[in-house]
């Protein structure tokens, strides 16, 4: 008896797991078919608002996403620390897109508490119909903990976790009141294990997949969308250690490339990697136990490293 009690046991957990599996590279060929067969846009303007506010956007995916938000109709608030880089993507896009209004905010995320109540003033009669947190820090190089400077650690929690759930703060009453808007959080592929020698950073990145998540359950009964994206390499100047990740190609495509299918999942998936062969990176990850990925993690992290000393070495 109690051996036929384990076998269905066996059985059960067996199939409880292949199920899992399943459904997971389900959800994941879903995203691929949004990305590729369903790539048309849903009317952003109509269905959460006319304008958006985007952090970190006077570079890599943070310009290119407000790039193409104007595009498609939607006026900008474009934050960032850098008031030449923000004038300079301002005249880029009004000159491309003339009758589309842009405001531009300067401010230092890495401050942490002390700028939020003056972004809430700036903010307050702006109707805003997405957010989005892309603005993030990473270590300069893959680096072992005890040799990140204290004050980049402290940058990192400010600005990846400290901005996102602040400026969340900020806008989702608004769009709690109006029924509608979206929140668009940017997270990283590293969110999906432990990443050795960009461990903080990696850690910042599941929070704002846990705090995405936790927020939809939230707000979803509001009219609120709730999208976090896990990008795998981009060729961004996040990645300038290594001169591998700065030729954009299939599988690290140029921020502009990104952007564009990016956007195109908002509104029909909740989670994504933005882009498709991510979302084939990300199959192949999952399929793999934890303890694995994080020590392939390491391998690949290491061998970045070396390449980060070799550049340095040769300039």
């Amino acid at each position: 008896m109690l051996q036929i009690i384990y076998w269905l046991f066996i059985i059960l957990l067996s199939s409880l797991l292949v199920l899992t599996i399943i459904t997971r590279i389900g959800s994941i060929l879903w995203q691929i078919i949004v990305l590729i067969i369903d790539s048309k846009s849903i009317d952003l303007r109509a269905t959460f608002g006319d304008w958006a506010v985007v952090t970190g956007s006077t570079d890599g995916i943070g310009k290119a996403y407000a790039k193409e938000l104007a595009s498609r109709g939607i006026n900008l608030v474009l934050i960032s620390r850098n008031l030449e880089k923000l004038e300079k993507t301002k005249n880029e896009i009004t000159q491309d897109n003339p009758t589309i209004k842009v405001k531009i905010i300067v401010a230092d995320f890495s401050k942490g508490k002390e700028i939020f109540e003056k972004l809430a003033e700036q903010l307050k009669d702006i109707p805003i119909g997405i957010l989005v947190n892309n603005v993030g820090l990473m270590y300069s190089y893959p680096m072992y903990v005890g040799e990140v400077p204290e004050d980049m650690l402290w940058d990192i929690i400010n600005v990846n976790i400290g901005a996102t759930t602040l400026m969340t703060r900020i806008v989702i009453g608004q769009m709690q009141k109006r029924g509608k808007g979206a929140i668009v959080n940017l997270s990283s592929g590293s969110a999906f294990q432990p990443l050795p020698l960009m461990t903080v950073y990696a850690a910042t990145k599941i929070y704002i997949k846990s705090f995405s998540e936790a927020l939809r359950a939230e707000y979803s009964k509001f009219g609120l969308t709730i999208q976090y994206l896990t990008p795998y390499f981009v060729n961004t100047n996040m990645n300038m250690y290594s001169d591998r990740l700065q030729i954009s190609s299939i599988f690290v495509p140029h921020p502009t490339t990104y952007a564009k299918d990016a956007i195109n999942t908002l509104g029909k998936v909740n989670s994504s990697t933005g882009y498709w062969t991510h979302e084939i990176q990300k199959i192949i990850t999952l399929l793999v136990p934890v303890q694995l990925r994080t020590r392939i993690g390491m391998f690949m992290n290491e061998n970045l490293r070396n390449d980060y000393f070799k550049q340095k070495r040769s300039n």
